[in-house]
């Protein structure tokens, strides 16, 4: 008997192991600011020019050339218009438009420095020349995407009346846009592929959610914990916390993008980082048990304003937001159920090995707590702890 049992025993380890790493890789990154490295490109398309404004992180062209020359952790106004000229020449370098097949110059008229919900970003604003009006437009975007692959560039198209939208990212760094269609379905599934990329990304949010449901297949006897015994009980547990989450940060995600409801980034970025600290810190000691749904509704309500500041920074006009809020909130619950598919059938074959409630529940959470105490700390005071 003790035979047969040794394959499954081999497969719990692996999955405990492979359940571990997946939480320490998680815990193990880099304690960012919530939201990716993304740019904002806007065009407008005229009879025979094309007036441009593209919103660069001052962040991202730091890293990628240089900009801090005293290295005192400051870029001033003084350092930033000294390097016009190489921002202006790095990325134009990175960006081509044709109109029908017809190359447009482009040229940098104006540089600006503005605030986005995440930090100043250089604005530069430019002039492409084509040689008649446009019923194509191709825009090739490779910005970034050499140091950065997760990097996204955000696009606003704008031709008449018509508002366009679409993503660059490193797999699909070419959009070629009839200028005069509208393509409402092409917008969806960008979007909704964005809302996809951004809660996989999102580490506080996935670590948020994933330590509210690291308890789903256990139950609490005699102040410790124990592997459940039945599966729909912890299925109905998960679904809970899932659909609580996801309707208050659906709530708060359309408040904040249709500009109903606006709080500071540094108020909701600190609040995140405490939510996950509050959920890990749930599973040592227990303030909400059967009752997690409630803390995953309280503290989505502060995440679905994290989500929101991709598209209010966009700056869409109000009916392009709407396709828009739409299809990103669609693909960040995909995104979501993805996740909670993969951790629930693993998490149940592994409730009852030691490995899962003192390795992955317990050491997990202090993991969790440790890093969104740092995470916290550097939003609060707006400093840098871990590079």
């Amino acid at each position: 008997m003790a035979q047969d049992n040794r394959p499954a025993s081999r497969l719990r380890r692996r999955l405990a192991w492979l359940l571990t790493l997946l939480l320490t890789l998680l815990a193990a990154q880099p304690a960012l600011a919530h939201k990716p490295s993304d740019s904002y490109l806007s065009l407008r398309v005229g009879d025979a020019a094309i007036d441009g404004q593209w919103d660069i992180a001052l962040r991202d062209l730091d890293y990628a050339i240089g900009l801090d020359d005293d290295q005192d952790g400051a870029i001033t106004w003084r350092e930033l218009r000294g390097h016009h000229a190489d921002i202006a020449s790095y990325a134009l370098a990175r960006l081509a438009l044709s109109a029908d097949g017809q190359s447009c110059p482009t040229q940098v008229v104006e540089h600006l420095v503005d605030d986005h919900s995440d930090g100043s970003y250089a604005v530069l604003r430019f002039v492409a020349t084509c040689r008649g009006p446009a019923s194509v437009l191709n825009a090739g975007y490779r910005l970034f995407f050499d140091i950065d692959p997760q990097h996204r560039g955000l696009l606003r198209l704008e031709h008449g009346n018509e508002t366009r939208t679409a993503i660059f990212s490193a797999d699909a760094p070419v959009q070629r846009i009839a200028v005069a269609e509208a393509n409402p379905i092409g917008q969806l599934i960008d979007y909704a592929a964005h809302g996809v990329w951004h809660i996989w990304v999102g580490f506080d949010h996935l670590l948020f959610l994933i330590s509210l449901l690291l308890p789903a297949v256990l139950i609490r006897v005699d102040r410790s914990w124990t592997g459940a015994e039945c599966f729909r009980n912890a299925l109905w547990d998960v679904v809970k916390v899932v659909s609580a989450f996801t309707l208050a940060h659906s709530i708060t995600l359309s408040l904040a993008a249709l500009d109903v409801v606006q709080l500071p980034s540094r108020w909701i970025e600190s609040a995140i980082a405490a939510s996950v600290i509050v959920a890990a810190l749930n599973n040592l000691v227990v303030i909400a048990g059967a009752s997690r749904w409630l803390l995953a509704f309280a503290f989505g309500l502060i995440h679905g304003f994290g989500f929101a500041s991709v598209l209010a920074d966009l700056g869409l006009p109000h009916d392009a937001l709407l396709l828009a809020l739409v299809a990103f909130n669609l693909g960040v619950e995909l995104g979501q159920l993805a996740v909670v598919a993969a951790f629930l059938p693993v998490a149940w074959i592994l409730r009852n090995h030691w490995i899962y409630r003192q390795g992955i529940l317990a050491g997990g959470s202090l993991l969790v707590i440790l890093l969104a105490s740092l995470w916290l700390i550097e939003r609060v005071f707006d400093l840098r702890l871990v590079v």
